[in-house]
């Protein structure tokens, strides 16, 4: 499956727990890879620890984590990821931000609702 980011396509890839390294050497459930576009979330039935939670828990969490990464992508695809940290005002209170959030909403909703992870 691919969403599209702000004009950018992303490929979303579901993988297996143990089909990729990076989800336990960074205690992750998923990633976003902004020099490959690529959007990979693990399949929470393969999710070590998860074996006993309901599948109705898993489905959420999963949708959970690829809004997560989808919302990373926008991110980064604005130009804003590397660019955030800063010791006087934070995203909350910065109106930049505000206001990218206010006009960009529509396109993150679109692409989460493409990605049938609402």
């Amino acid at each position: 499956m691919e969403v599209n980011i702000l004009g950018t396509q992303y490929k979303i890839i579901v993988k297996n727990y143990d089909e990729d390294e990076a989800f336990a050497r960074r205690s992750i459930d998923g990633y976003c890879d902004s020099y490959k576009k690529e959007i990979v979330v693990c399949d929470m039935n393969t999710y070590k620890g998860w074996e006993h939670e309901d599948e109705e828990t898993k489905v959420i969490c999963q949708k959970q984590t690829l809004r997560h990464e989808i919302t990373h992508a926008f991110l980064s695809e604005s130009g804003l990821a590397d660019s955030s940290a800063t010791f006087d005002c934070g995203w909350a209170k910065n109106e930049e931000m505000v206001d990218w959030i206010a006009l960009q909403g529509i396109k993150i909703y679109n692409a989460w609702r493409q990605a049938d992870c609402i």
